[in-house]
């Protein structure tokens, strides 16, 4: 029995009871999925669900609990086992590694271990590595049943590699954003429950005493200062509350974008400059790399010293320390977005139970992020699974020259660039040499010229953490703060990065085109706007998100395809085994006897595997007697076929055609799909596409290859390999089956 003084709450024993009776049916589909809130106690229903089904249903059982690498989270949950089951195995995967998986056993562990590259866990010349321990387990008949913990963290075609080996008789997943999966069983523990339970606050107050009209020099430490007023008193409430006094010391989280060493270093000196140094123990640091812990011994005790403790993205998943109260979420960019995540290492209540002070049952954030969502990755709760396919022989011995990118390349000149880019916004909206008419047109287009910095602010009380991914328009305040050349610096470099690293230009390049463009101090006889140094700051920044479109829109202007340097070129051979995803629930799967790959089914041609056109296209060589195979190609990767193109400022890029086909003749066809029409509109996005296009044609020409644009419309294919146009109208699109 759980080792807890006053048992389990009821919606942890429901959870641990429906888990037991689905794991036990022998008509509940394998895997099942379970999503609790952070704060929930997962760790306490899983244990008493293990101890359940070992006393219950099958005690020659071994339990294998995955855990993410950030935060020592596999061993947090090992101590946890070994104090409220202390009669039960709790190990580390070096245990199991040493003496194998063991029946009524729990081994714990960290998912890098087994996932990391080069990593000995599971290297074929460890003597006795995790698969021959598995393997045993199997010939004792052992039974395993796997537990993801926070399962967002593993899905990669290793973490599904290992997980099979496993062979379990169940998977459980858990995390609290988890996505029901029609494949998979799924139970979620209601926030609600839990906030009425005492485990975690009563509510989240965002932005509280916030300005949005108001200016500031500094963003960072702005919020910085607001955190520490709401510390202090929180701290205060604490030693108020009546009855025996609190020894609680709230912490303040400062949470940091990954690239980020001078902003760090800025909140240190602010730090000092309010009295928090490492030297005297109130500030701590958490971050990966040399140097990377300071004062973080025993800093999830209530009284722990650190007031502040710095951190970056492993904040994210796998952290306990419930005296944490206040998260200020700092960012360099003008646009980055909040994982609603994070918040769960808030919402803990230190000691279990509300005070009924709102100061005290309320945690804060405090950030000036615009975007919130949460951090799973898209194909979780996707109803698709991954199975590896081996190369068929008749395949392997064939190659084909492939060309990559050629380093040395780097584009036109800065005047150059300017004139191309020049000459793109003048066609698109009409510009001339009339600075005042070309000012009345981009805002007419919807470019803003609003003199001030324009942002959103989310602020208010939530109560359910996925609340924050709806929130409506009304819970956002816009923001307008005057421009200050040293306040928002940063934030025209991060505006200009953004525009350069979409299009592939140096930054320097593209700071030196935009102010030739539109600022006044910069000489240039081909100016479309001349604003002044505030002016341009904001103009900038406030558009930072349409000058990236039309800054691509200047790429995608036709380039000379033959004009530049030769890329480098290398042999492609088809890769001998490849990851291909699947849905299982697909009735009536069939065997692709055309493709490459022994084993490629139906099941991995459907919706979400596929687009439209590329499914269209595999069944048509399927059902076509002179196809010899097909070979989907990949998408990115040195393993993959490629061409390389050049765009519209001398960049070049390289794109991967979609399908390699030899037929029976002979004859090799390389095909690159693209979205078709519905009705009279164009279902294609890809602005490259003329240059890839020209780029490919030539290709073809030089290797004797045959070759096509394949685009699908009212459920037929046409193809192209003439004279681009994006319309399927024109005489340049042809019936594929007239060609192909």
């Amino acid at each position: 029995m759980i080792n807890l003084p006053k048992g389990l709450f009821a919606f942890q024993e429901e959870c641990s009871l429906y888990l037991l009776d689905t794991v036990s049916n022998r008509s509940s589909k394998q895997t099942v999925t379970v999503k609790a809130p952070t704060g929930a106690g997962k760790t306490v229903i899983l244990l008493d669900f293990i101890d359940k089904y070992l006393n219950t249903v099958n005690a020659n059982t071994a339990f294998v609990w995955l855990c993410p690498g950030k935060g020592d989270l596999e061993e947090q949950s090992r101590r946890k086992m070994q104090r409220l089951l202390p009669n039960r195995a709790a190990k580390k995967l070096y245990d199991a590694l040493l003496s194998g998986f063991e029946a009524g056993s729990a081994t714990f562990v960290n998912w890098e271990l087994v996932t990391k590259k080069g990593n000995k866990a599971i290297s074929e010349s460890e003597k006795k590595n995790l698969y021959d321990r598995i393997a045993q387990g199997h010939r004792k008949n052992i039974q395993y049943i796997v537990i993801i913990d926070e399962e967002h963290s593993h899905d990669t075609k290793k973490a599904n590699d290992v997980i099979q080996a496993f062979a379990a008789k169940n998977i459980i997943r858990v995390s609290a954003t988890a996505k029901r999966n029609p494949l998979y069983e799924y139970y979620e523990v209601d926030e609600l429950d839990v906030i009425q339970s005492g485990l975690i606050t009563k509510a989240l107050y965002i932005n509280e005493a916030v300005e949005y009209t108001g200016d500031f020099d500094n963003e960072h430490r702005y919020l910085i200062g607001l955190a520490d007023k709401k510390r202090q008193a929180v701290a205060a409430a604490y030693r108020d509350q009546p009855g025996k006094a609190r020894d609680i010391r709230p912490l303040c989280i400062i949470q940091f974008p990954n690239s980020s060493d001078r902003l760090v270093q800025d909140t240190e000196a602010y730090l000092a400059q309010l009295g928090y140094t490492y030297d005297n123990k109130m500030v701590a640091k958490w971050m990966s790399g040399s140097g990377g812990k300071i004062n973080t011994s025993h800093i999830a005790d209530p009284c722990a010293s650190p007031v502040f403790l710095l951190m970056k993205q492993a904040v994210a998943t796998g952290w306990d320390c419930p005296r944490a109260k206040i998260l200020v979420k700092l960012r360099e960019r003008m646009a980055e977005d909040f994982e609603i995540q994070t918040i769960g290492r808030l919402r803990r209540m230190p000691e279990a139970v509300h005070y009924d002070r709102d100061i005290l049952d309320f945690c804060y954030l405090y950030t000036f992020d615009e975007k919130y969502k949460e951090s799973v990755k898209e194909s979780i709760g996707a109803a698709f699974e991954t199975k590896r396919l081996f190369l068929k022989d008749k395949c392997k011995a064939f190659s084909l020259e492939k060309q990559l990118r050629n380093k040395d390349v780097d584009g036109l000149g800065e005047r150059e660039t300017f004139y191309a880019v020049r000459q793109y916004f003048a066609q698109a909206y009409g510009l001339t040499g009339d600075k005042k008419g070309n000012r009345f047109r981009l805002e007419g287009a919807g470019y803003s010229f609003d003199t001030k910095i324009k942002g959103l602010q989310l602020e208010g009380k939530f109560i359910k953490t996925e609340s924050l991914a709806a929130a409506g328009s009304a819970q956002f305040k816009t923001t307008a703060r005057t421009v200050s050349t040293h306040a928002n610096g940063m934030d025209l470099l991060h505006a200009v990065d953004s525009i350069k690293s979409a299009i592939g230009m140096t930054s320097q390049k593209a700071k030196v085109v935009l102010e030739r463009l539109f600022r006044e101090k910069v000489p240039s006889p081909a100016k479309l706007l001349s604003l002044d140094t505030a002016q341009y700051y904001a103009f900038v920044i406030n558009n930072a998100r349409q000058l990236k479109e039309d800054f691509q829109g200047a790429t995608a202007q036709l380039a000379r395809q033959v004009a530049f340097t030769e890329p480098k070129t290398a042999i492609f051979t088809i890769p001998e085994q490849e990851f291909y995803r699947f849905d299982p629930a697909e009735a009536d799967v069939e065997e692709m006897q055309s493709n490459a790959y022994q084993g490629y089914s139906s099941a991995m041609v459907v919706e979400g595997t596929r687009s439209k056109c590329e499914r269209l296209f595999e069944n048509y060589c399927e059902e076509r007697g002179d196809v010899e195979w097909v070979y989907k190609n990949g998408d990115t990767g040195q393993q993959y076929f490629s061409i390389a193109y050049w765009d519209g400022l001398g960049k070049q890029w390289l794109f991967y055609p979609d399908y390699i086909v030899k037929k029976k003749s002979g004859e090799v066809w390389i095909i690159e799909t693209k979205g078709g029409e519905s009705g009279n509109k164009s279902k294609n996005v890809d602005i490259q596409t003329g240059n890839k296009f020209a780029a490919f044609k030539a290709y073809a020409a030089k290797k004797g290859l045959h070759w096509g644009f394949v685009r699908d419309k009212n459920e037929k294919l046409k193809i192209n390999n003439t004279v681009y146009s994006d319309s399927l109208g024109t005489d340049a699109w042809r019936p594929l089956r007239e060609i192909f």
